[in-house]
């Protein structure tokens, strides 16, 4: 699981150097504070969770 975590971790930093019409650095940013919020979670659940929500933004290609 780990290894995915860190794959999605790369995927949408890259994703975010490719943007357009968002300011880079804040997505950036906004990256890496849910990704290190979310580094304490210990229940199965909710690290499936946040996984499936950063999977959804990379296929729709969409910036919430």
């Amino acid at each position: 699981m780990r290894r995915m975590v860190l794959r999605l971790y790369k995927d949408l930093l890259r994703y975010g150097g490719n943007l357009k019409y968002t300011d880079k650095l804040y997505f950036r940013a906004r990256i890496r504070h849910s990704f290190t919020q979310n580094k304490q979670l210990t229940d199965e659940q909710e690290i499936n969770f946040q996984f499936q929500k950063g999977q959804k933004l990379l296929l729709d290609q969409r910036v919430v």
